[in-house]
């Protein structure tokens, strides 16, 4: 900040604080905006454009100078070979030199080169530049080597006569009037082109900002309306059918889905809270149900002995729906915890828990020897026991089986490891999967059961699968079709 402002600052008694305020806010920054980034890019481009031009029409005005030298001194020579013996005194010489801006003119003809008009002895030899053969290359570059050639800078230019005989006309002239003149053009043109590109740089923003800036900005404050409140009032889309006009269109769809959205996981999150404060007190009371029939168990009433295993069946299911409703309900499961689990011991205290017993719906294994995966035990409990106890309990309600297999049958658990995989299989011979259910097996509240399944247990165990770096799946050549059982595959990375 320059000095002036640190004795304003001192004049006024500002605080530094407000010191250090206003120089941030005095301190000069580039251009953040989209439209001062547009016009200054315009600009530049333009420039750039310009630039390019000026070297051919820098070239052109360099060739076309020294061909109007070579023109008049051309024609002062016919003057002088019209004169008897070619005869010319020095102050004519000097004259038609002087108004064809010439120091010397040459003729060649027929390989014999004539000395039509002669200059004085140079300061320095002249450079030659042959119009005849010229290259790009040399067009190019001749008329800046003028630019910033030496004051005493001499040029003999070669060229074709175009008024009389002769191989090549050849005159000697002074590079310094061209140096002038070539400096004046090169800044009238620059003036101009810096005149063009802000006009089209001016013209070009003024179309784009009208054009894209202007609903970019709309769309920008739509945006930031729905950030700030979502159920603010939307603005309505432009009835324009180009990219612009889609982008507004698709973003005011967006925004009332993320509206509908927001609204339906409000409504979720109230009726999760109801849910678990109902979960709470009915917990309670299943709590005093079952103290209840444990009293209720040392009755002698045949009666009571005879309803009192439904009465426990009933509210060990309602435990376990009401169990799962708030597993399910949490925000998030914990991260896993993984170490080396042997998958035979995990499955026998799995089955236990599961109902799974030697008389009735039976494990049996077929798993290599210590075979071990890398999980959280506590998470990966809680998946096998929900397949081996969704398995069991859909060959006790199996109601097709012959009379001597009801309620009896068997879950089959293999292993084996694949492309750094290892690979579960938990399969059983009950019912199958209903087709219709198969592809939303895994979603919330579907269930196979008919009554007392909670449609919980599988999407919990995926979502725990899932936290391991790994997937559960029903194979589908094994379980998607109804009376062949049903083969899960639980996958975690090895």
């Amino acid at each position: 900040m320059s000095p002036l402002f640190d004795k304003a600052a001192a004049m006024l008694k500002l605080s530094p604080e407000a010191v250090e305020t206003w120089r941030e806010r005095l301190r000069p920054r580039a251009p953040d905006g989209l439209s001062a980034r547009l016009l200054l890019l315009t600009v530049a481009f333009t420039l750039a454009v310009e630039a390019l031009i000026m070297g051919p029409n820098l070239a052109a005005f360099h060739e076309r100078w020294l061909r109007d030298r070579l023109q008049a001194a051309e024609l002062a020579s016919v003057g002088v070979e019209a004169l008897p013996y070619s005869a010319v005194e020095d102050d004519t010489a000097a004259e038609l030199m002087r108004i064809g801006g010439v120091q010397a003119v040459a003729l060649t003809e027929q390989g014999v080169r004539r000395l039509l008009l002669q200059a004085p002895n140079l300061p320095r030899a002249p450079e030659l530049i042959d119009l005849r053969q010229q290259n790009s290359w040399a067009r190019l570059t001749d008329p800046w080597r003028t630019l910033f050639g030496h004051p005493d800078r001499s040029l003999r230019v070669q060229a074709k006569p175009r008024y009389r005989s002769g191989d090549f006309i050849e005159i000697v002239t002074p590079a310094q009037p061209l140096k002038l003149e070539l400096k004046s053009f090169l800044l009238n043109s620059l003036l101009v082109s810096l005149l063009v590109s802000v006009t089209a740089g001016a013209l070009l923003y003024g179309g784009l900002a009208l054009l894209v800036l202007r609903p970019l900005r709309r769309v920008t404050r739509s945006m930031e309306r729905f950030a700030a409140d979502p159920e603010s009032e939307a603005e309505p889309p432009s009835d324009r059918h180009d990219e612009i006009g889609r982008v507004e269109r698709e973003l005011s769809r967006m925004q009332e889905e993320v509206r509908q959205s927001l609204r339906s996981r409000a409504r979720l999150v109230a009726l999760g809270e109801a849910v678990a404060k109902i979960n709470h007190d009915l917990r309670n009371m299943l709590t005093s149900a079952q103290m209840a029939s444990e009293r209720l168990a040392t009755s002698a009433d045949p009666q009571v002995a005879k309803a009192l295993p439904r009465l426990e069946r009933a509210l060990s299911r309602a435990a376990g729906l009401s169990r799962n409703v708030l597993e399910y309900g949490r925000s998030e499961e914990p991260a896993p915890q993984k170490t080396r689990v042997v998958l035979t011991k995990a499955l026998t205290v799995a089955a236990e828990d599961a109902g799974l017993e030697p008389d009735g719906v039976r494990l049996v294994k077929q798993l290599p020897a210590r075979f071990a995966v890398e999980a959280d035990p506590d998470q990966l409990y809680r998946i096998l026991v929900n397949l081996m106890r969704n398995a069991r309990q859909a060959i006790e309600a199996d109601g097709g089986r012959p009379p001597e297999r009801r309620g009896r049958g068997a879950v089959t658990v293999s292993a084996f490891g694949e492309d750094g995989v290892c690979v579960v299989r938990i399969a059983d011979d009950g019912p199958g999967i209903p087709p219709r259910l198969a592809e939303r097996l895994f979603e919330p509240f579907v269930s196979s059961k008919s009554s007392d399944g909670s449609g919980l247990g599988l999407t919990i165990s995926r979502e725990l699968a899932a936290l391991h770096g790994g997937d559960l799946r029903l194979v589908p050549g094994g379980g998607a079709n109804e009376g062949s059982g049903a083969v899960f595959e639980l996958r975690l990375p090895a």
